[in-house]
């Protein structure tokens, strides 16, 4: 009786042994993505990212241009801080501590982008504590492009801010980009993403579009033609009209 009893036991222990393994595979499939579902993942929280820094710009905007001020205190690590916690408030996810689902390359490529957005700021330390001066151009726009172009120096994978009417000629679309802007200019007003793989799948190429605000208007709405304060002439928008995107490309291999 005994050794049936043990045989018993074993044989209990052995289905609970496996049924928590089956478990445990279950649970790591669920989380698992294809390399597709990955970069393509990758490619929406760099855009989530790089939005953030554009809003932690917009939410100290009146600080950065107050001209009585020198010191502002909006300091690089005031910065990363601030958009660190939106970043958070967009997506759930900790840059400080990132969760283990989360895809490899954004695990790679989000703190680089984090902190090429930190170096824009930081060199714009000058500009910004300026006292006597008002308006200084540093804006969403001037801040997502710079920290756009210092990411993707550092990395294979491109992003950029484009619109069909770029103030700024490095913002110029390509022709894939075009014709997706284009397409978006003409469709109702929607934040979703346009992804797409391109050359046979070996490049994503995603367009997120972004639409004017009531506040972009001081400088790209109406009347059309006449000079905002930086210089440049209005483009006559809409509150909700399309602005332009934030344009990402990945391709599907690295060496």
């Amino acid at each position: 009786m005994t050794y049936n009893g043990m045989s018993l036991n074993r044989s209990v222990c052995l289905i609970l042994v496996l049924s928590l393994v089956h478990v445990l595979l279950w649970w790591n499939l669920s989380w698992s993505q294809t390399p597709r579902e990955e970069n393509e993942q990758t490619a929406r929280y760099l855009t989530m990212l790089l939005k953030a820094g554009r809003l932690v710009v917009d939410q100290n905007q009146a600080l950065i241009n107050d001209p009585g001020k020198g010191d502002k205190g909006f300091t690089p690590e005031s910065f990363e801080q601030q958009v660190v916690d939106e970043f958070f408030r967009l997506t759930s996810i900790d840059l400080r501590h990132p969760p283990a689902q989360l895809p490899g390359r954004a695990k790679e490529l989000l703190p680089i982008l984090l902190e090429s957005g930190t170096q824009v700021v930081a060199d714009a330390q000058f500009v910004i504590n300026q006292r006597g001066i008002g308006y200084k151009n540093f804006i969403p726009a001037t801040f997502g492009s710079q920290a756009a172009r210092k990411f993707s120096n550092r990395s294979q994978v491109k992003i950029k801010q484009t619109t069909l009417n770029p103030r700024n000629l490095k913002n110029t679309p390509d022709a894939y980009e075009e014709l997706v802007l284009k397409r978006l200019a003409l469709q109702p007003a929607s934040t979703n993403p346009v992804a797409e793989w391109v050359d046979g799948g070996k490049t994503l190429r995603v367009l997120t579009p972004i639409y004017y605000s009531q506040d972009c208007l001081d400088c790209h709405g109406s009347p059309q033609g006449v000079l905002d304060i930086s210089g440049y002439p209005r483009e006559g928008a809409k509150e909700g009209d399309l602005a332009g995107a934030i344009s990402v490309q990945i391709p599907a291999a690295i060496p």
